[in-house]
C-alpha cells in the first residue's frame, strides 16, 4: 500500500476510523442544538432575536478562523492542531452545558468554533497526505465524508435523545468524552510531525485580516435575518469583510511566504469543488432547518421525534457513501459521480417540498428523504475526492482544505440567511400555519433549484482518466473500518 505513512494496512484502518470519528463530532455540532433551542431559550433568558447566536457564534468563530487553522496544519503539524483543536473543544463544549446565562453560552459556543476550525482542516490534511490517489483515497475520502454527513442528521437525532432524557445541557456535555477521548487516541495512532523550528515565517499579517475578514462575512451573513439587512451588522459587517479580504489579497500578493499561496486560485480542480462546495453546502444547510421547523412547528412533533426522523436519511446517506460511492468514482471518474449525486439531492429535496402540507405526515416525506440522503452520500464527499485532486503540493494541502471549508461555511452561512429570508416573507408575520407551510414550501424550492445550479457547476471540473482498479490489498474495508472506530471511541 503507497501511502505517505509506512505502516500497515491494519493501521492505516486505524487512522482512517479515528479521523472519521473526529470529523464526525465536529459536524454533530452543527445541528445537535436545533431542537434544544427551545428549552436554551426560555431557561437563560435569550429573546427570539438573540437565540440565533447559540448556532451563529459557532458558525462564525469557525469559518473565521479556518484559513488560520489550515495554516497552522502546514507549519505546526497536523497533528498537534488535532489533538489542540479537541482539547479546546471539550472544555468550551463543558463550559457551554454548565452557562448559567445567554452571554456565557454563546462565548463558549465561540470557543467550540475556534476548536473546530483547528480540527477541520487538520482532519481532512491528514486524510489527503495518509492515503495514495486513486482508490486508496477515494475510499478514504468516502468514509470521512460519509462521516461527516452522519454526524449533520445525528446531531439531530442526538440533540433530541438528550433534550428529552436528560435536559439541554447535555447537547454540550456529551462532546466532552467524545472529544477527549479522541485526542488522546490521537497521540497513539497518528504518526508524529515533524519537529518544529523550521525558520519560515507564518504571515502573521495575513493571518489576523484573513481571520477578520472572514468573520466580518459570516457575521454579516448571519445577522442580516435578525438585524435587517441594511444595518451595520448585516451590510455594514459584509462590506468591512469584503474590504478586508481584499486588502488580504493584496497582502498575499507581496508575502514573501503567504498564509494563502494565490497561485492555489489558478488550479481550477480546486476553485471550481470551491464553488459548488458553496452553492451545495447553501441549500444542504438550509435544508436541515427548513425540515426542523416543519416537523416541530407545523406536525407538532417532539424534540425526541424530530431527531429520530433524521435517522432515514443518516442510515442512507452513510450506507452509499461507505459502499457505493467509491465503486461510483472507480466507474464514472470524480466529475460524473458528483454531477449524478448533485441531481440526486436536488430531486429529493423537491420530492421532500412536494410532500410537505399543512396536515400532513413524515411518510410523505421519507421517499423524498431517502433519494435525498442518497445524493447527498454521493456528492458531498466527492466535492472533497476532488479537491484532493485539485493538485495542491502537499505543503500547502492543509490551506487548500481549509479553503474549502470556508466555502462550505460561508455557504452554509449564506443559504441559511438567504431561506430563512425568503421563508419569513413569503409567511409574513406571526404566520398561521398554512402561511407557515407555504413560506417553508417556497424556500425549499429555491434550495432546490440552488442544489441544481450546483451540480452543473461541477460539471467545469477536468474529466479525469479513469484510475486503476483497487490493488488486492486494500487498506481497510468498510468493516474493518468501523470495527477500528468502535475501538478507538
Amino acid at each position: 500500500m503507497a501511502t505517505s505513512d509506512s505502516r500497515s494496512p491494519r493501521w492505516a484502518g486505524y487512522t482512517l476510523a479515528l479521523l472519521a470519528f473526529t470529523q464526525f463530532i465536529v459536524t454533530i455540532d452543527y445541528n445537535i442544538v436545533y431542537v434544544a433551542l427551545p428549552d436554551i431559550g426560555s431557561q437563560l433568558g435569550f429573546s427570539a432575536q438573540s437565540l440565533q447566536w447559540v448556532v451563529s457564534a459557532y458558525a462564525v468563530a469557525l469559518g473565521g478562523l479556518l484559513l488560520f487553522g489550515g495554516r497552522a496544519a502546514d507549519r505546526i503539524g497536523p497533528r498537534r492542531m488535532l489533538v489542540t483543536g479537541l482539547v479546546i473543544y471539550a472544555f468550551s463544549s463543558l463550559t457551554g452545558g454548565l452557562a448559567t446565562n445567554a452571554g456565557l453560552l454563546v462565548a463558549a459556543r465561540a470557543v467550540q468554533g475556534v476548536g473546530g476550525a483547528l480540527l477541520t482542516p487538520a482532519t481532512l490534511m491528514l486524510v489527503f497526505t495518509t492515503f495514495a490517489p486513486g482508490p486508496e483515497r477515494n475510499r478514504a475520502t468516502s468514509v470521512w465524508g460519509a462521516m461527516g454527513s452522519a454526524g449533520l442528521a445525528a446531531g439531530s437525532l442526538l440533540g433530541g435523545v438528550l433534550t428529552s432524557a436528560f435536559g439541554w445541557s447535555w447537547v454540550f456535555f456529551v462532546n466532552v468524552p467524545l472529544a477527549l477521548v479522541t485526542a488522546f487516541a490521537a497521540t497513539r495512532i497518528l504518526p508524529p510531525d515533524r519537529p518544529l523550528g523550521t525558520g519560515r515565517s507564518f504571515d502573521a499579517l495575513g493571518a489576523v485580516v484573513a481571520t477578520i475578514g472572514s468573520t466580518l462575512l459570516v457575521f454579516g451573513l448571519v445577522s442580516g435575518p435578525a438585524k435587517g439587512w441594511g444595518s451595520i451588522e448585516g451590510v455594514g459587517a459584509l462590506a468591512a469583510g469584503a474590504l478586508l479580504l481584499a486588502g488580504f489579497v493584496l497582502i498575499e500578493k507581496y508575502s514573501a511566504d503567504p498564509l494563502v499561496p494565490l497561485k492555489l486560485f489558478g488550479l481550477r480542480g480546486l476553485v471550481v469543488p470551491m464553488l459548488a462546495m458553496i452553492v451545495f453546502q447553501a441549500s444542504l444547510g438550509g435544508t436541515y432547518y427548513l425540515l426542523t421547523t416543519y416537523l416541530q412547528t407545523a406536525l407538532d412533533y417532539s424534540p425526541l421525534a424530530a431527531g429520530i426522523a433524521f435517522l432515514p436519511p443518516t442510515v442512507v446517506c452513510m450506507v452509499v457513501s461507505m459502499k457505493l460511492n467509491a465503486r461510483m468514482l472507480g466507474w464514472l471518474g470524480v466529475r460524473t459521480t458528483l454531477f449524478l449525486g448533485t441531481i440526486g439531492t436536488a430531486v429529493g429535496l423537491a420530492a421532500i417540498i412536494a410532500g410537505m402540507s399543512t396536515h400532513g405526515s413524515y411518510w410523505a416525506l421519507l421517499p423524498g428523504i431517502a433519494i435525498w440522503g442518497a445524493g447527498g452520500g454521493f456528492a458531498f464527499p466527492s466535492l472533497f475526492v476532488a479537491i484532493a485532486s485539485s493538485g495542491a503540493e502537499p505543503a500547502q494541502q492543509g490551506v487548500a482544505s481549509a479553503l474549502a471549508s470556508t466555502c462550505r461555511q460561508i455557504g452554509g452561512a449564506l443559504g441559511l440567511a438567504a431561506l430563512v429570508a425568503v421563508a419569513n416573507a413569503h409567511a409574513g408575520h406571526a404566520p398561521g400555519p398554512h402561511a407557515l407551510v407555504d413560506g417553508l414550501r417556497t424556500a425549499g424550492w429555491v434550495a432546490a433549484a440552488g442544489t441544481l445550479a450546483g451540480a452543473f457547476i461541477g460539471l467545469g471540473l477536468k474529466k479525469q482518466p479513469r484510475p486503476a482498479p483497487a490493488p488486492a490489498t486494500a487498506p481497510a474495508s468498510a468493516a474493518e473500518v468501523t470495527d477500528a472506530a468502535t475501538q478507538v471511541s
